[in-house]
């Protein structure tokens, strides 16, 4: 914690990231306007009854900025917990078994890994419904692969350790050792994978959702927000510039927070 708080960085990018969940917890309250109600005419610009000017259907932005957020980092948690889950998984099993069962194991990632993420989730939201709960699950089980990478070297050398050798010698079981004495000592690169995921998985949502393949109207989230931007950007740029704003400020935090627990994470410093 005294490293992690010694990084400005990275305390400046956790405070923006409380910020902005709380936004998104308390949109409800905070929100002056239902975020699908039509309160005033199409394309205001920024005022003080509405901060953020109004969409193109006379929505208020502010109000749909913060239930954006709700969604945006929703669908960022769940999809890197999916992947963390699956990755931590994969990775143990080949990196404590190791041989045969490693070398499968690490093809079936390479395979995974061939695929280009972006069209592989472009294909499978083409042919299921588009929603929030595919779109948390799609991208979660695209994203696994790097997280399975990294838990599998920490295990390969973890393994060789002497309380490993002394866990197997007073007979512990192959899950003991993995659960109660490999996977707490390999959990830190694991934490900042998770961080910097869920940056990737928030652009990936906004990606989505600005080709019509993601969260669906009038659900709303910066990535469909920016999709119902683009026929306004010289009559109404902040329709556009607020919720990209929004999406570089939560991605730029999120890499902060990594390079932080990065650096409070390192046995080696």
């Amino acid at each position: 914690m005294k490293k992690f708080l010694k990084n400005k960085l990275a305390v400046f990018g956790l405070i923006i990231l409380v910020i902005l969940i709380l936004m998104g917890v308390f949109a409800q309250v905070i929100a002056p306007f239902d975020p699908d109600e039509i309160v005033e005419s199409e394309t205001l610009a920024p005022s003080i009854h509405h901060l953020f000017g109004t969409d193109d259907l006379g929505r208020d932005i502010f109000s749909r900025s913060l239930y954006g957020a709700r969604i945006s980092l929703t669908v960022g948690i769940v999809a890197v917990t999916i992947a963390i889950i699956i990755g931590t998984l994969i990775g143990a099993l080949a990196g404590y078994y190791g041989g045969f069962f490693d070398t499968i194991l690490m093809r079936f990632v390479d395979i995974m890994l061939a695929f280009p993420s972006i069209f592989l989730i472009l294909a499978i939201q083409a042919m299921l419904t588009p929603n929030i709960y595919n779109v948390m699950v799609v991208i979660g089980l695209t994203s696994w692969m790097g997280v399975a990478r990294l838990v599998r070297g920490e295990f390969l050398r973890i393994r060789e350790l002497q309380y490993v050798e002394a866990a197997r010698a007073i007979g512990c079981s192959d899950l003991r050792i993995i659960i109660r004495h490999i996977l707490p000592n390999a959990q830190g690169p694991v934490i900042v994978a998770g961080t910097l995921g869920m940056a990737g998985a928030i652009l990936t949502e906004s990606a989505l959702s600005f080709l019509g393949l993601g969260v669906q109207p009038p659900m709303a989230s910066w990535g469909n927000m920016l999709m119902d931007a683009q026929a306004y950007m010289r009559d109404a740029p902040w329709m556009a510039t607020i919720p990209g704003i929004l999406i570089f400020v939560t991605v730029l935090s999120l890499y902060f927070v990594g390079e932080g627990l990065r650096e409070a994470l390192d046995v080696r410093s």
